[in-house]
C-alpha cells in the first residue's frame, strides 16, 4: 500500500474512532471534535447566511444534530467533510426561511439591473479611490471580507471552501455535491470579481478573514454541551 494510502486509511481510522466515542456518549471527545472543525464549520455557515451571530447558531445546530446520528457514520467520507456537509444544509435552510420573511419586500429596481448586477456593483464600487489607511493587515481584511460577503451565492461557499479553508477540489465537490469543473469554474470567477473589486492583492490578510475569535470557539462549545445536558459527559 502507498504512503498516501496508508495516511488516508490512519485518517479515515481516526475518525470511524472519534465518532464511535461520541456515539457513545464521550463529551471530551465531542470537544476536541468540535474544537478541530470549528473555524471551518463557522466560516462555511458565514459563507452562505453572511451574518457573524446566524453562522453561529447554524454551526451549533449542526453540531446538535450530528451528535444525534453520530452512530450512522461510516467513513465514506472524512469526519470533517461529513460535518461541513450538515453546517451547510442547516445554513441553506436557514436562508430559505430568511428569504420566505422577506418576500414581501420589492427588488424590482435590483432586478432590473440583469445578472451581471453583483459583478457590476462590485466593480463600480470599487472603482473610486480608497482611503490610504486601508495598508494595515487589520484594515485589508475587514475589506476582503466585505468584498466576499458581496459575492454571488453561488461562488461565496466555493471560493471560502477553496481559498481561505485551503480545501482541494474533490473535498470542496465532495461537499457541495458538485462536479470538479463546476468547483474550478466558480472559484475562478470569485477570484475574478475579486480582483476587480479590491484591484490589489487578494491574497494580502487572507489567512486572517473571518477570524475565529477564542471566546466565539467557546461559545460554541459550551452551548452544544450545555443543550446535550450532563449526559453527553459520559461514555
Amino acid at each position: 500500500m502507498s504512503l498516501t494510502l496508508l495516511k488516508h486509511a490512519g485518517a479515515a481510522s481516526a475518525d470511524a474512532e472519534l465518532a464511535a466515542r461520541i456515539a457513545h456518549g464521550d463529551g471530551e471527545a465531542l470537544q476536541v471534535l468540535m474544537r478541530r472543525c470549528n473555524q471551518t464549520l463557522y466560516r462555511t455557515a458565514r459563507s452562505i447566511l453572511r451574518n457573524d451571530a446566524d453562522a453561529e447558531d447554524a454551526v451549533q445546530e449542526a453540531y446538535f444534530k450530528a451528535y444525534r446520528v453520530m452512530g450512522t457514520f461510516r467513513g465514506d467520507a472524512s469526519l470533517a467533510t461529513w460535518l461541513v456537509r450538515i453546517v451547510i444544509n442547516e445554513s441553506k435552510q436557514r436562508l430559505r426561511q430568511r428569504e420566505r420573511r422577506l418576500r414581501p419586500v420589492a427588488f424590482d429596481d435590483l432586478r432590473a439591473a440583469g445578472p451581471d448586477l453583483p459583478e457590476n456593483s462590485m466593480y463600480e464600487a470599487a472603482s473610486g479611490p480608497l482611503p490610504e489607511q486601508i495598508v494595515l493587515q487589520a484594515q485589508t481584511r475587514r475589506l476582503l471580507e466585505s468584498r466576499i460577503d458581496q459575492l454571488p451565492d453561488t461562488f461565496r461557499t466555493v471560493f471560502m471552501l477553496r481559498a481561505v479553508e485551503e480545501m482541494t477540489v474533490e473535498e470542496v465537490a465532495d461537499c457541495l455535491d458538485i462536479p470538479c469543473a463546476t468547483v474550478r469554474t466558480r472559484y475562478f470567477r470569485a477570484r475574478a470579481l475579486l480582483r476587480k473589486a479590491l484591484e490589489r492583492d487578494m491574497a494580502a490578510g487572507l489567512g486572517g478573514a473571518f477570524s475565529f475569535a477564542g471566546d466565539r470557539c467557546d461559545r460554541i462549545v459550551a452551548a452544544v454541551m450545555a443543550r446535550l445536558g450532563p449526559g453527553a459527559g459520559h461514555r
